[in-house]
């Protein structure tokens, strides 16, 4: 992507994450870049209606347009609005983070977090990339969706860096994984990418495009309610993608069973 274009976000980012007016000399320092790169940004937002200048000493602070902008965006997404309803539901059900993340390739990002009532829980940003593909029950599930030829690709180049003592670092006992995970219709991350914090995820298939469903929360709490927490969302992807993954369409990791597959839905 064009340094510009990276460059013009990180500036549209900083006033959210400041939440405060900056000057162009804190905004330089703040994304450590100089600050004659930050003028023809500043001029170019300002001209779009996307900044304003408090004063000199005062600096700037992004208007309205960014929120109408965004707001308009989001009142007409196709995703979302479908979703939402059977997400904050599960969420109910299950009292944990409920996360939704679109599958692009090798990379997934997320699209809805909804938070549970604990204040102990896992917290996601909306856009961020999915980590660590091998050690994430949402980059399991994507990894398990991939064709055998695109797997052995991926593992090819792949790093299974540990990320804690849990983590699967083998390439095999991983497709193991992915094989078993294909078959029960959800993927598992206990303790893999972070200490103290285990995650499941299941897949479903809208309009060709595949999405991820991932319920996260503390060990000590998943533990005791995995096994109802698989079923909810087994049961949610199956309703929201129907005929999920659809293998007899394509060359997955291990063809599902034809009576799992017309039953589960989802994999």
């Amino acid at each position: 992507m064009s340094k510009i274009v990276h460059r013009t976000l990180d500036f549209l980012e900083i006033f959210a994450e400041q939440k405060r007016p900056l000057s162009t000399s804190e905004i330089a320092r703040l994304l450590d870049i100089p600050v004659s790169s930050c003028h023809d940004v500043l001029q170019a937002l300002m001209e779009r209606g996307y900044l304003y200048a408090l004063t000199v000493r005062d600096g700037y602070y992004p208007t309205l347009k960014i929120y109408e902008v965004a707001k308009s965006s989001a009142d007409h997404d196709p995703v979302v609005p479908r979703v939402e309803g059977q997400l904050k539901s599960l969420r109910d059900k299950i009292d944990e983070s409920v996360l939704l993340a679109k599958v692009n390739g090798l990379r997934a990002s997320y699209l809805m977090v909804v938070e549970p009532s604990h204040p102990l829980r896992l917290r996601a940003r909306l856009g961020d990339p999915v980590r660590a593909l091998h050690a994430t029950s949402a980059g399991k599930a994507l990894l398990g969706h991939l064709s055998e030829s695109e797997l052995d690709a991926y593992l090819k180049t792949a790093s299974l860096a540990a990320q804690t003592g849990c983590t699967v670092t083998s390439k095999t006992a991983l497709r193991d994984e992915l094989i078993a995970g294909n078959r029960r219709g959800w993927f598992l991350n206990r303790e893999e990418s972070q200490e103290g914090v285990t995650t499941v995820s299941a897949r479903f298939v809208w309009i060709s495009a595949v999405y991820i469903v991932t319920i996260a929360g503390p060990t000590s709490r998943m533990a005791a309610k995995l096994d109802h927490a698989t079923a909810l969302l087994t049961s949610v992807c199956t309703r929201l993608g129907g005929s999920a993954i659809r293998r007899a369409e394509r060359s997955e990791v291990v063809p599902a069973p034809r009576r799992a597959r017309s039953r589960r839905g989802p994999r």
